[in-house]
Order: C-alpha cells, then structure tokens, then sequence
C-alpha cells in the first residue's frame, strides 16, 4: 500500500512539473521573439546614430526594449551589432492596407529581405481576404508623431469587425519581421 501511495505521488509530481515546464517553454517562445524584434531596431537605430548612445532614436527604441524587460546584455549586443555595420542590410519597410470594417492599416517591418517580408504580409493578408494596397492608400489616414502613427479620424467598429481586426492583428504579429500595426480603428483596448 506504501508504494502506491509513492508512485502516485511521484506521478502527480511530473505532472505538474510537466505543465510548469509547457507554459515556461511558450512564454519563453513569446519573449524570444519580442527580443529578437527589438533586438532588429536597436541595430538599426544604431546604425543610423552610428553607435551614439546619445542619439533619440536609439534611445527610444532602448527605453521600448527595457519595458519589455530586455535584458541590458542583448540590448548591449544589437547596439554593437549597429555600431558594427552587420545591421548594414536591415531596412524599414511600411506595408498599408485595409481591414476589417474598412479600417486603415499600416504594417511597419524591419527585414533584411523585402521579398520574403512582403510575401509573408500579403499571404497573411489573402488568407483573410484582405489584400497590401498602394504606397500612400492608407497612409492619408494617419499622422505621423514622432516613431508612431495617430489615426486622424478613428472609426468605430462593431463587436465582429473588431474580433477580425484582432485576429488579423494577432496573425500579423506572427511574422518575426514586422514591429509595429497601427489601425484607424477607435477601439476600447489598444489593438
């Protein structure tokens, strides 16, 4: 009776170590790629200040990194990686498009190869039934402040176009490259 009672124990240990394990391993994925898509735009940022510490871009994409709790030693590489020039091939993309409700979308990336990038975005896109429009079809309906994009007449949507603007959100967020989503839609919680 003694050691049914140990290796039911026992079990019930590795179960629960097993499901610990599981959610460490998914957030650990979810903060691997917040890092990485960080670590792209500080390299960028520090290419363009040419490794000055003091310039407003790299500082603002150092202060957007620490509130994701970046550690200060990957933050410490990607500026060296700028400074070194091996972020030389990085580029900043914007994609527009529309969503869901007609909802003004611009898609921001950071991707050594547009072509891939881009096919990726627009596959996201289809898949949904929307599709990338034109340089400048989105972009009348944003004001550009600083590094970020207001719309200038945010619109409201219903209770499903929110959800699809969510989803299509979340699936664009999928892509490693791309780094920021701004909508023109007036939402309760920011999309």
């Amino acid at each position: 009776m003694c050691e049914c009672t140990t290796l039911i124990l026992n079990m019930s240990g590795h179960n629960k170590w097993s499901k610990v394990k599981h959610k460490k391993e998914a957030t650990d994925a979810k903060k691997s790629k917040i890092f990485g898509k960080h670590a792209r735009f500080i390299a960028v940022e520090s290419q363009k200040a040419k490794g000055d510490l003091a310039a407003p871009g790299l500082i603002a994409a150092i202060e957007r990194a620490k509130k994701d709790s970046m550690p200060k030693d990957n933050i410490d590489r990607a500026v060296q990686k700028g400074k070194g020039g091996d972020a030389g091939t990085m580029q900043e993309v914007l994609y527009e498009a529309y969503g869901p409700g007609g909802t003004a979308l611009l898609i921001t990336a950071l991707t050594d190869n547009n072509n891939r990038t881009s096919g990726q975005v627009k596959q996201t896109l289809s898949k949904l039934g929307y599709a990338l429009g034109a340089p400048g079809s989105a972009a009348w309906a944003f004001t550009k402040v600083g590094a970020d994009y207001i719309p200038t007449t945010p619109m409201t949507l219903s209770d499903d176009d929110g959800e699809k603007l969510a989803s299509l959100v979340e699936q664009l967020e999928e892509n490693d490259d791309v780094q920021d989503i701004y909508t023109a839609a007036d939402t309760p919680e920011e999309v």
